[in-house]
């Protein structure tokens, strides 16, 4: 039977840059960029998985205030992702977290810098973006979790 992965991304944004993970692509095994980001766990909201993956991923706690879009992406490995895209606020380093292996470093980057990347993991960096950019926004209570 057909699943797609369910996964979640942050977008962080201040002074109109946004934090990006320098990452270490396991399918691919290429150096990419991507927004903090990454699958949804059994027994978990949508809304803990983000808290959880920024954490991970940047060292840096993560609270949701709004939902930027929901996405599917038919990757070229043949799988296809639901990502449910969120915005809001990021707090400073935590010093006692630690990141995941595969990230490499944060970067704080300018729109114009994502779109001059070759480096970005797919299609869905700048699509968030720039739906986040040009105001989409929707309330967390969208989502049910029953």
């Amino acid at each position: 039977m057909w699943q797609p992965d369910v996964t979640v991304a942050s977008i962080c944004e201040k002074d109109g840059r946004y934090l990006i993970v320098e990452e270490q692509s396991k399918s691919t095994n290429m150096i990419v960029l991507n927004q903090p980001a990454g699958h949804l766990e059994d027994g978990e909201s949508l809304v803990q998985a983000v808290i959880r993956e920024t954490l991970e991923e940047t060292c840096r706690h993560f609270t949701p205030e709004h939902l930027v879009g929901i996405y599917r992406l038919r990757s070229s490995n043949g799988k296809t992702y639901i990502r449910y895209t969120f915005c809001g606020k990021i707090s400073d380093l935590d010093p006692s977290a630690t990141m995941d292996s595969d990230i490499i470093k944060t970067h704080w980057l300018s729109q114009t810098e994502l779109e001059q990347s070759n480096m970005l993991r797919s299609d869905l960096v700048l699509s968030c973006i720039n739906d986040y950019i040009n105001g989409q926004r929707y309330p967390l209570s969208i989502l049910c979790e029953l």
